[in-house]
């Protein structure tokens, strides 16, 4: 069991900053755990810590809470860092996003423009990085540090090959698609092995096994006679729409998570020239970012009412079931020294992917 200090950057963030203390109250190596919640907008953050510290106590679990304004006071002691933080907020992103609009880019295919990692935001990001990582060095130098904060891929290459004292590794849900697609071809998840390797928001199926047979046959054998079935009900942009199966059929490889879908960047563009395009392949990148961004504020609004409703038992709203987030798991694996395979982003310094440079930052499974 360890006792480990968790510094949460970024903690506004409400759905994650939930699922980390699910994750936690669930994971009895790390009872006793300090989770230290930091975010310059104080009233995101006094909701997230309220509604955590009641979850946290409806689970009888013995993880101490810390919130604050200030970065440096969270990083005192910690032993691992999580970097959530988006600097110039959602606002300035779409903002720059309506720029872009009116001079003809759109959602599909432009990738740092009309996205996430868009460059005016980026810009911000790495700033923000830097100052993260000289604050850990001076004030907990041992310190791991996580980064799920966009853009991965830049930012944790340049951070590693700038800051070669610092621990460092990104982290992205994405591969978690691969779940998805055995919901459904009706595989059960204890059943499935995979290798997911690329970089963050590209990556690909190399290795599909159910029950230590080869899964693709399953896949090839569910496109050729339930595809068209399921792409009459699926939403648009779904892991297992016409887009990535078309691009699996043209690249021999299935592509898993953002790959495909509007969280990388819609690539890529043949699938996105105009609106027909897209209603063909199934594709609505901007209804997929509007219900992103409406879904977190709407998030954040629902966390403010539950919080401040003493009646309401947080378990039946949020049951206590791990989430598909990695986080906890990799403190846990360096905290205990418990050996897993986690997807992750690191140096590709045993040439995993080859054709990559060795101080590029690729996503991959590692021990």
């Amino acid at each position: 069991m360890a006792n480990v200090k968790i510094s949460v950057i970024g903690a506004g963030s409400a759905v994650f900053s939930l699922n980390l203390i699910k994750d936690l109250c669930l994971t009895p190596n790390l009872k006793g755990s300090t989770i230290s919640f930091m975010d310059t907008n104080e009233e995101r953050l006094c909701t997230v810590y309220a509604i955590c510290r009641r979850y946290a106590d409806e689970m009888k679990t013995e993880l101490k809470l810390e919130k604050t304004l200030h970065r440096r006071e969270s990083l005192k002691n910690a032993d691992f860092v999580i970097n959530l933080a988006l600097a110039a907020g959602h606002e300035r992103l779409r903002e720059g996003w309506s720029i872009a609009h009116k001079h003809g880019y759109r959602f599909g295919g432009s990738y740092h423009i009309v996205h996430d990692e868009s460059f005016w935001v980026s810009f911000y990001q790495f700033k923000l990085f830097e100052s993260i990582i000289n604050d850990m060095l001076e004030i907990c130098p041992d310190a791991w540090y996580i980064q799920l904060a966009n853009p991965v891929l830049a930012g944790i290459t340049c951070l590693a090959r700038k800051y070669k004292k610092a621990n460092i590794v990104g982290l992205c849900h994405g591969y978690a698609g691969i779940y998805h697609i055995a919901e459904v071809l009706g595989l059960k998840r204890e059943g499935i092995s995979f290798q997911i390797p690329g970089v963050n928001h590209f990556v690909w199926l190399t290795h599909f096994y159910y029950k230590g047979e080869d899964a693709y046959p399953i896949l090839d054998n569910w496109i050729e006679k339930e595809a068209l079935k399921y792409w009459e009900e699926c939403s648009s942009s779904d892991e297992m729409g016409p887009k990535p199966v078309d691009i699996y059929k043209r690249f021999g490889v299935f592509p898993i998570g953002d790959t495909a879908n509007p969280g990388g960047g819609t690539w890529p563009w043949w699938y996105h020239v105009n609106d027909e395009t897209e209603k063909k392949w199934k594709e609505n990148p901007r209804k997929w970012y509007n219900e992103y961004f409406i879904g977190g504020e709407e998030g954040i609004k629902e966390m403010a009412k539950v919080s401040k409703d003493t009646s309401i038992k947080l378990a039946s709203i949020f049951p206590p079931e791990k989430s598909d987030e990695i986080t906890v798991l990799l403190v846990e694996s360096i905290a205990c020294d418990i050996p897993r395979v986690l997807q992750v982003n690191i140096p590709n310094r045993d040439n995993f992917v080859p054709g990559l440079p060795q101080d590029l930052k690729l996503k991959s499974p590692h021990l």
